[in-house]
């Protein structure tokens, strides 16, 4: 199996989990970020560096022009970008709405798009895996353009699962609570705002980046062979169940 892995977002907490995970699996890493200092500070000179927006058509053609120019044969791909805009619709302005659209959902339509068509070109089998949020299936205030975006992920996901399946490219998502990484650290700034976000979850606690990047490498791992078209919760029971209060 190649194990060659694109990883976008890669400086993200969620991605440089992830990132380690994959090397102890001796894995090949393409990693992706807007920021080509930030990333050299975080990587120094190891794996395959690219600096690309995502949220662009134009921004993921670079990407892919440098990965056929670097002869690079992908077969899987971690979508680690995403931003959290909160806000009541009506106080959320224009431009913070189109950056959450754009950044957590057409960016993950314009490299899935590309993703498929390098594996066609490269007549390669794939997995991709996306990150959602609990937010995406049930209702939280002043979640209205990050629920939009996420669903709208979500929704992109079954479907793309299903018309490529076929060509057996699996295509799954994560659905996390919030994570205890730099793109949370505003909601979790001081020790009260980090015991009023652990008591929203029906397993208390705020999530540990670590375990969602276990359950993304094993989605694009052999042993998800089986496995397409899922939306994964990892988000200690907050949106599938209701606690005893007591």
């Amino acid at each position: 199996m190649n194990k060659t892995v694109l990883i976008t977002g890669a400086t993200g907490g969620l991605a440089q989990a992830l990132a380690k995970k994959l090397v102890i699996g001796n894995w090949q890493l393409v990693l992706v970020s807007r920021n080509s200092e930030k990333l050299e500070e975080i990587y120094g000179d190891q794996h395959t560096q690219i600096t690309a927006d995502c949220s662009t058509i134009d921004g993921v053609k670079h990407l892919f022009d440098e990965i056929e120019k670097r002869s690079i044969t992908l077969n899987s791909l971690a979508h680690c970008v995403g931003n959290i805009k909160l806000g009541a619709l009506h106080r959320t302005s224009e431009a913070d709405l189109l950056d959450c659209i754009s950044t957590n959902l057409l960016s993950a339509i314009f490299t899935l798009s590309s993703f498929i068509s390098h594996l066609k070109q490269t007549s390669s089998d794939g997995a991709a895996v996306f990150v959602s949020s609990a937010a995406a299936s049930i209702g939280i205030q002043n979640h209205e353009a990050v629920s939009a975006a996420k669903g709208g992920l979500e929704a992109l996901v079954r479907s793309a699962a299903a018309t490529y399946a076929a060509s057996n490219i699996r295509i799954n998502a994560v659905s996390p609570g919030i994570l205890n990484t730099p793109a949370s650290a505003n909601l979790l700034s001081s020790e009260l705002m980090r015991e009023i976000a652990a008591k929203q979850y029906p397993i208390k606690g705020i999530g540990n980046p670590d375990d969602v990047a276990d359950l993304m490498a094993w989605l694009l791992s052999e042993k998800a062979q089986r496995v397409t078209g899922q939306i994964w919760s990892i988000d200690g029971g907050f949106s599938a169940i209701r606690p005893l209060v007591k």
